[in-house]
């Protein structure tokens, strides 16, 4: 029988902190990677429809991810 150490509140505690400091993380990494390009990312992806883009900055928020889940992980 598994036992019930994922319900305790450090567990949960922890989980929600790393959570937070990946996302906190992966956000400030985009906005660095939108200052780096030379167009607003948002405008050419939503209202200029640039597809090519979208596949690009989706590619990108996926490596980015990964990379912060590694580094929580450990």
């Amino acid at each position: 029988m598994m036992g019930l150490e994922w319900l305790k509140p450090s567990a949960i505690f922890g989980s929600l902190l790393y959570a937070l400091i990946g996302v906190v993380v992966f956000w400030l990494s985009f906005l660095i990677v939108d200052k780096l390009t030379p167009y607003d990312l948002w405008n050419e992806i939503v209202e200029k429809k640039n597809v090519a883009l979208a596949i690009v900055v989706g590619a990108m928020c996926i490596a980015i991810g990964l990379i912060v889940s590694a580094a929580v992980h450990g």
